[in-house]
């Protein structure tokens, strides 16, 4: 079997198939006297998530990473999560909301390629197109500068190159060209060595919890709270195996705060569908 089917296996593979299982561990965090943390109406991850009581959220730098991804559109409440083929998740249980994102129509955009996606997303509204790269799982780095000059990229066994192609310009049907090969060749093994490692105490919006491997898993911070006490809170956004849209997720071990995280002696990270640790704290570069 030729070595792109190696490649893209392990891009495919880098979330685990959807479990069933619950965690009922729970987590120590802020005593915090339990409110309504959920506005049916709101339509942005801002205005659909109050905060936790005691804890003001953080005020991005408008027209930042952070404040994309806390204004965030979301999906009417009580939004189904459907897969690239149409199909419900078979688990309905772990959303609290669903971001307003195209999914695509193909097993493509998992867990490290829905964080790749938002992360690209912005960068391309934001016309910023020459920070727009991501490394493949050979280490080839895929730069969207290079395809919208009109380069294009060829996959023969391991070995990527570029080459001339014909289309130059950065349409949005050419761009989704090249997310589409992004997502076929790059996974939670590149992206995490791709990325910075962060403490906890130095979390932002934008960064992720990720384990690189086949398989793997990657949740994006979505938005974050503070209290007078420095203490944070935050909101975590997946896609997951097979691709699915990305949805906000709740918290099972602390229905206090759920959808919220504490980050308060953060040492284990258990999500509904994986469990992280602290030191797989990441940032894009």
């Amino acid at each position: 079997m030729k070595k792109v089917f190696f490649i893209l296996l392990i891009s495919l593979i880098s979330c685990k198939k959807e479990s069933k299982h619950k965690t009922d561990v729970a987590i120590s965090t802020t005593t915090i006297k339990q409110h309504i943390l959920t506005n049916p109406t709101g339509k942005t991850i801002k205005t659909r998530f109050n905060t936790p009581k005691g804890f003001h959220r953080v005020q991005p730098k408008e027209g930042s990473f952070q404040y994309y991804l806390q204004n965030f559109s979301l999906k009417p409440q009580d939004s189904k999560v459907h897969l690239y083929n149409g199909d419900l998740k078979n688990r309905q249980d772990v959303h609290q909301a669903i971001l307003d994102i195209s999914v695509g129509k193909r097993d493509l955009q998992q867990c490290a390629d829905a964080t790749m996606r938002l992360r690209a997303e912005y960068l391309y509204q934001k016309k910023q197109f020459d920070s727009i790269h991501f490394n493949f799982t050979n280490g080839f780095k895929a730069t969207y500068s290079k395809w919208r000059l009109g380069k294009r990229i060829k996959v023969v066994g391991n070995t990527v190159t570029w080459y001339n192609g014909t289309q130059k310009g950065d349409s949005r049907k050419s761009f989704d060209k090249y997310l589409t090969m992004v997502f076929s060749y790059a996974g939670t093994l590149s992206l995490e060595k791709e990325m910075k490692k962060v403490i906890v105490k130095n979390m932002k919006i934008g960064d992720v919890f990720i384990q690189g491997g086949s398989p793997g898993h990657a949740v994006i911070i979505v938005d974050m709270a503070k209290n007078d006490k420095g203490e944070a809170v935050f909101l975590l956004a997946q896609s997951y195996m097979p691709a699915q849209e990305i949805h906000v997720l709740k918290n099972f071990n602390n229905q206090n705060i759920s959808p919220w995280y504490s980050a308060e002696n953060l040492e284990t990270l258990m999500t509904p569908e994986w469990t992280f640790t602290k030191n797989n704290l990441r940032r894009f570069q």
